[in-house]
């Protein structure tokens, strides 16, 4: 089946983070699109596409993309105008750094609140339910549920969602929160008076959590303003192109505690999954803001570290002087300046 002739089509689930993440860039970019749920039919269409993740993308000449970053990278290559990349190569770098921590880190936390305890479990299980199947029967219905539930329920160790790591997690959302209440709105995203890659790749995983029924009631105590954010990133079509920051400006302030969280959480995480795997470990074991976290090392995470890091060794030499300093105070440059990464993995760890 190809794509209607100059339209694309985008396959996901309304319950999938990075499908509202590739949906809401089609729908800022003003690129016409086709939204399809992955029903049965659907799925029996992209089933031999590997590794089988969602969003798939299908263009119009029939290809299809899988992974959401390349899929917007692909998309700023075939359509000028309104582009999410900020078009400094030093904040294009920042961009990239944020929009990673949010698909790799972030997604931590929309996975454990989600799958942690009921009510979010049958919430959760019940919603994946009725985007794929919602003409089948209640009793067909009810055992799709329980079996989502028990198979993401047991994925959770996997993925890092333990008791053990729990703090660490829920001190990270926190912090992100924090970061963003009040600073983060229309108009005065991350990177300017237009949203970047970074900003849809956080409205993603936030799309989930302030729907689930646990999550939902902490953002809206915690970030109420950032509640709303997120529901207005779902469909930007009628917002102004804006403009980026200039780049010898001074970092908005919410950037600025989003690269400090990446400083001392996220890039010593990847850097301690890349040594594990590196040293064929069974566990990467790493101190977080002073707690223990613990997980099964993973292959496409080392790839994230690998590719930041030649992003960042391929810097103009004046962009990387301007954030030398910046990325030293936060931590972030000692792991970008390191070396030795793990095998990479065939695809993302949770692109679902």
């Amino acid at each position: 089946m190809s794509g209607t002739q100059g339209t694309y089509r985008l396959i996901g689930m309304g319950s999938s983070p990075y499908s509202m993440k590739v949906r809401a860039v089609l729908r800022y970019r003003r690129i016409p699109h086709l939204w399809l749920y992955r029903t049965p039919e659907v799925r029996a269409e992209i089933a031999h596409l590997r590794p089988p993740v969602i969003p798939v993308l299908q263009v119009p000449d029939g290809t299809y993309l899988v992974d959401s970053t390349p899929m917007i990278e692909a998309l700023e290559g075939r359509h000028p105008g309104r582009a999410v990349w900020p078009s400094d190569p030093g904040q294009a770098f920042l961009c990239r750094l944020v929009e990673d921590m949010a698909d790799e880190w972030l997604t931590k936390a929309m996975f454990h609140l989600r799958w942690w305890a009921e009510p979010d479990r049958g919430f959760a299980a019940g919603w994946i339910v009725d985007d794929a199947m919602p003409q089948a029967p209640a009793a067909e219905r009810a055992d799709a549920a329980a079996a989502i539930r028990d198979r993401q329920v047991s994925r959770m160790a996997l993925v890092g969602c333990t008791p053990e790591n729990d703090p660490v997690i829920r001190d990270s959302l926190s912090r992100w929160l924090a970061a963003m209440e009040g600073r983060v709105t229309r108009g005065a995203w991350l990177f300017g008076s237009r949203p970047s890659v970074a900003d849809f790749a956080i409205f993603g995983q936030l799309a989930p959590l302030v729907t689930d029924p646990s999550p939902q009631v902490l953002i809206r105590q915690a970030a109420p303003r950032l509640d709303n954010w997120v529901r207005h990133m779902d469909d930007l079509s009628g917002e102004a192109e804006g403009a980026w920051d200039d780049p010898a400006a001074d970092l908005r302030p919410a950037l600025r505690d989003l690269l400090s969280l990446a400083g001392d959480t996220y890039l010593p995480f990847l850097a301690a999954n890349a040594a594990a795997l590196q040293e064929g470990a069974a566990e990467v074991a790493v101190t977080l803001g002073g707690r223990r976290y613990v997980q099964a090392p993973f292959g496409y995470q080392a790839k994230c570290l690998s590719r930041l890091r030649e992003a960042w060794a391929a810097l103009p030499p004046a962009a990387a002087d301007r954030l030398a300093a910046l990325l030293a105070e936060s931590g972030a440059l000692s792991v970008l300046e390191g070396h030795g990464a793990g095998q990479p993995a065939d695809g993302p760890v949770n692109e679902t």
